[in-house]
């Protein structure tokens, strides 16, 4: 496994996304992923499988101290009142005394910031959470959410052909990490000539070739989503090869 280093601490590149898991899917694909090596993984309060995702890291061997665990508050949940309430339900559902990760899910403007993210300090003070940060944010937004609280990092749909060269900019400039969800583009890239191409050099499919794309820059992790061995497998073997900076910028370019 790789890590990106964001402020003095180490994520692992690669994550299990659980979106749209639920049930004994979800806890199957969870233990199998950590027992494969998997050591983080994505989940939210709207995907209502934290329960699901807590068993599983509970069944697993792994001690959880190993497990970089991410959730999301849900956007109903801003007010200071329900982001602790909310999220103290969330670790009862994790079976987990903290998580590494807490995220706003979406922007919501009915609900101040700085209230918001001050809920989210407190429980940072408190040892329930380890960082915070945000997911949706358009630059200006971020700036705006780093005057209430030292954000950790930005989750954004980002694959090859949906750029974000202005959030990356930025990531590296304030020290943040954007974590890259729909890294495949929801299976769009995996016909792509151009990443077709440059996997065959390299015995890769398409979407290995985008997860290394993404995971070979500087601040970004991805966190595709996965439910079957064969993909849980696949996604993990992108760290035995490293794309050339003419490969890089091959996808890079791919942008619409």
């Amino acid at each position: 496994m790789e890590y990106q280093a964001i402020k003095s601490e180490k994520v692992p590149s690669l994550g299990l996304g659980t979106w749209r898991l639920s049930g004994e899917e979800c806890v199957w694909a969870v233990e199998r992923a950590l027992a494969l090596g998997y050591r983080h993984v994505d989940t939210a309060q709207m995907y209502a499988n934290e329960g699901e995702v807590g068993r599983s890291i509970r069944n697993s061997s792994v001690d959880r101290e190993e497990i970089f665990l991410v959730t999301k508050v849900r956007t109903s949940s801003f007010s200071h009142h329900n982001v602790l309430r909310s999220t103290r339900e969330s670790l009862k559902k994790l079976q987990t005394e903290y998580v590494d990760l807490l995220l706003m899910h979406w922007p919501n403007p009915s609900v101040p910031l700085g209230e918001t993210l001050g809920a989210m300090r407190e429980l940072q003070e408190e040892g329930s959470v380890k960082h915070v940060g945000v997911s949706n944010f358009p630059p200006s937004m971020v700036e705006e959410a780093t005057e209430h609280a030292e954000i950790f990092c930005n989750q954004v749909e980002y694959h090859p052909y949906r750029m974000q060269d202005e959030l990356l900019g930025q990531a590296r400039e304030m020290d943040y990490l954007l974590t890259a969800y729909s890294p495949v583009a929801k299976g769009r890239i995996l016909n792509d000539a151009t990443l077709r191409e440059i996997g065959q050099a390299y015995d890769k499919t398409p979407a290995q070739v985008t997860l290394r794309w993404l995971i070979q820059q500087e601040k970004v992790v991805a966190i595709p989503k996965a439910a079957s061995e064969d993909h849980l497998r696949s996604n993990l073997e992108v760290f035995d090869f490293e794309l050339s900076n003419e490969e890089m910028e091959r996808v890079f370019e791919l942008r619409r």
